[in-house]
């Protein structure tokens, strides 16, 4: 969504003649777009920002503005703690940053931390999407109201809300003719999409088959999901969709339920189970990612081996896993948290597990012909990128007129993250 929300905010300042520069030192304008759901990503942002002071040092002070969940959280606390910082906007208020910019002056610091989703995007719903990038990501919905207690989103992008669905066709339809092939329905709870009008409501699965009528789209996908939402009609686009992609992820962040009830999931194992065989009964092909926190509070090894059991069992191919990491402001925050040496141990077993399984599919693969939806030329080489439907990276040799199609690679060689290949003639080449 940050890398969404970048590209709509140089929509929005292309407005009043800001570009952007390769060129580090002939900025006068410096924008970081920060993430504020691991501490690691906050301490970033100082380090970035002290290697900017740090370089014009002898030259005129840019206009340094910090945008994102980090500015929303801890807007006042990070203009104290680095004063070389100008502005601070938070998500919710990116309509507002022309104006700001066009009036600012440097001898007033500026914070910009209301919750204004709609007016925002009914701001950039009147500026064009530019984005031309074979494979899109397009935002239909913002916000939480599930309150995990691990979490800040519910706090840095505000309660859930969901754009009017004629205008999120409108863009993708825009996206498309810009030569967008794929895209990525985005939300912090994606399928908690739930649009009204006059004449009905609409869901995330109304979306994904209104996507398929576009003739020049060839996949659909959507991140975030939550499985408190995994509704029986979004399930179901897994058998009756044409366009949408056999591959799902879906965080559960544990496998034992007396965790889930501390993070304040509102959901067991069980019900993930459950939607997980649902979905594989209809379409087999479907594969599964997901999240996992370990080490969180209360975590005991029975909890762990439960996680443990549960990765075992459904094979995800590509997850993320990542030791507990306290928000200030939440709940969780205030827990007892458990040994380090225990946690890091628990997270080198479940990587472990996970990249087994992620290795075994991707050998699975080998000496197959996969779909691969090309995207770009690798800089100085000359090979291609592109992802499979299980958005495995691919690389492959190739030319320019494969770019923006689906062509079908034999894969040669494979790693962990990468299947290597070169395009299997015997198969024909589709536009895309």
């Amino acid at each position: 969504m940050n890398e969404y929300d970048s590209n709509r905010i140089y929509d929005t300042v292309k407005k009043i003649g800001y570009l952007k520069t390769n060129d580090y030192l002939s900025a006068d304008c410096y924008l970081l777009n920060t993430c504020h759901i691991r501490d690691k990503s906050k301490e970033k942002v100082y380090d970035e920002i002290g290697r900017v002071r740090k370089n014009y040092k002898n030259k005129k002070k840019p206009i340094v503005i910090i945008a994102g969940c980090v500015a929303q959280a801890e807007s006042g606390e990070m203009i104290k703690r680095e004063p070389y910082i100008d502005i601070v906007i938070g998500p919710q208020s990116y309509h507002k940053i022309n104006n700001i910019i066009e009036n600012f002056t440097f001898r007033k610091k500026e914070e910009l931390t209301e919750f204004d989703t709609e007016d925002k995007f009914n701001y950039l719903d009147k500026i064009q999407n530019n984005d031309s990038s074979v494979s899109s990501f397009l935002t239909v919905q913002e916000g939480c109201d599930k309150f995990c207690s691990f979490c800040v989103v519910p706090y840095t992008r505000g309660p859930e809300y969901s754009r009017p669905f004629k205008k999120i066709i409108d863009e993708a339809e825009h996206l498309v003719r810009n030569g967008t092939r794929e895209i990525t329905l985005l939300g912090q709870n994606v399928n908690a999409y739930n649009y009204k009008d006059e004449q009905k409501s609409y869901k995330l699965s109304d979306l994904i088959f209104e996507l398929d009528k576009i003739k020049e789209l060839c996949r659909i996908r959507y991140t975030t999901s939550h499985p408190r939402d995994m509704s029986e009609d979004l399930i179901e686009c897994y058998s009756s969709s044409k366009k949408l992609m056999p591959f799902i992820h879906l965080p559960i962040q544990s496998g034992s339920n007396k965790i889930l009830k501390l993070m304040n999931r509102n959901h067991k194992v069980e019900k993930y189970l459950d939607i997980y065989k649902s979905i594989k009964q209809i379409n087999n092909k479907v594969e599964f990612s997901s999240d996992f926190i370990v080490g969180f509070p209360g975590e005991m090894d029975c909890d762990f081996s439960d996680t443990m059991n549960l990765v075992k069992e459904i094979k995800f191919i590509n997850s993320y896993s990542f030791i507990f990491s306290p928000r200030p402001g939440t709940p969780a925050s205030k827990f007892k948290p458990i040994d380090k040496e225990i946690a890091k141990e628990r997270l080198l077993n479940i990587q472990s597990e996970l990249e087994g399984h992620q290795i075994k599919k991707n050998k699975s693969l080998f000496g197959s012909s996969i779909e691969v939806l090309v995207e770009n030329k690798l800089k100085n080489q000359d090979k291609y990128f592109g992802r499979n439907i299980f958005l495995n990276s691919v690389i492959f040799e190739g030319d320019e007129k494969v770019v923006g199609k689906l062509v079908n690679v034999k894969v040669e060689k494979i790693n962990r993250n990468t299947l290597f290949g070169k395009i299997d003639q015997n198969k024909n080449m589709r536009a895309a």
